[in-house]
């Protein structure tokens, strides 16, 4: 929960009737920026007549009453957390360990304590890369929060420098495990798009309509299905009820292999933003309530290969499934 430092109150008077919100908030506090307002707002902290106003350009409604909660101001860089790490390898130059569900790899809005960066620096003692920033020491890649898997982190500058390369170029080794409702129509294949910011959810990302847009950016996934699970009842025989996927990674873009799947109807199971109704797991499950216990999407970092950026040596960590992601396989066996 979000420490509040104050609670501003104001009432709206006749003149400031039909104003943007986020406008006439800025002018009415000069302590807080227009920017600053508008991410207040965005984020629930500003009420009118006690009910929240998520829409910065809502217009001001004489006599009601519009109060900010501001909160407490955070350090400017996250400070060292205990934390225990799932630790595959470490050196004086970097650290590979799993990420479990859940976890946020850095600071950012709604969850400033509690990252792995903050376990990060707890655990390596301040030896992490400063390339990334205050908030990203030592970050080269990411998971997504709800994504598990194994990450590498830089304790050196070098390392940093000689991992973003590989990044850069693509070399690096990325394999996931992901479970899909449906099975591609081919048994493997190769998705290629653009992905773009939607315009109707900045949070989300979307294959544009248009296959020549150029907007976004450019991204490739090759799949290959391990397992089809079940019958879709009235298709062909052999059209998979759900899949068990390997994606490989020729790009990294946020949310690429949750929107390239769903792209081609085989959204991950437990997506809570790119499967919707499609990737829900309630009509799979079992009198246990292991289906309906499962709330993220079914994905996990399974194999991260890479050169070691000081060293050079051939390095590969592979992973078996998380414990939640076991039990949503079992079931599915089932179908």
């Amino acid at each position: 929960m979000m420490d509040i430092a104050e609670t501003l109150t104001f009432e709206a008077d006749e003149d400031a009737a039909g104003q943007r919100l986020d406008r006439w908030l800025a002018a009415t506090v000069e302590s807080l920026s227009r920017s600053r307002l508008k991410a207040l707002i965005e984020g629930g902290q500003v009420t009118v007549d006690a009910v929240p106003a998520t829409d910065p350009s809502a217009k001001v409604v004489a006599g009601a009453v519009y109060a900010v909660s501001v909160p407490t101001p955070r350090p400017d860089a996250p400070t060292p957390e205990p934390m225990d790490l799932d630790v595959l390898h470490e050196d004086a130059d970097l650290i590979v360990l799993v990420k479990p569900a859940g976890l946020s790899v850095h600071p950012a809005a709604g969850h400033w304590t509690g990252t792995l960066v903050h376990g990060l620096l707890h655990h390596c003692a301040g030896s992490l890369s400063g390339i990334g920033g205050v908030e990203r020491p030592g970050i080269v890649h990411r998971l997504d929060k709800e994504t598990s898997g194994v990450m590498v982190v830089a304790k050196s500058d070098a390392a940093h420098k000689g991992l973003s390369a590989q990044f850069a170029k693509h070399t690096v080794e990325r394999a996931y495990i992901a479970f899909t409702r449906n099975a591609p129509r081919a048994k493997s294949g190769r998705i290629e798009t653009q992905l773009a910011r939607s315009s109707r959810d900045r949070k989300k990302f979307e294959v544009p309509h248009d296959p020549n847009s150029l907007a976004g950016k450019h991204a490739i996934t090759n799949y290959t299905t391990l397992k089809r699970f079940g019958q879709t009842e009235g298709a062909a025989i052999g059209t998979g009820m759900a899949a068990k996927v390997e994606c490989r990674l020729e790009t990294g873009r946020t949310h690429q292999i949750r929107v390239h799947m769903a792209h081609i109807n085989c959204p991950l199971l437990g997506d809570p933003v790119y499967g919707q109704k499609r990737g829900r797991l309630l009509e799979f499950d079992d009198e246990s309530g292991t289906l309906r216990a499962f709330r993220r999407q079914a994905l996990h970092a399974a194999i991260l290969g890479f050169d070691h950026p000081v060293t050079g040596e051939a390095l590969r960590f592979q992973t078996e499934l998380p414990d939640d992601m076991k039990r949503v396989e079992a079931i599915l066996e089932t179908l």
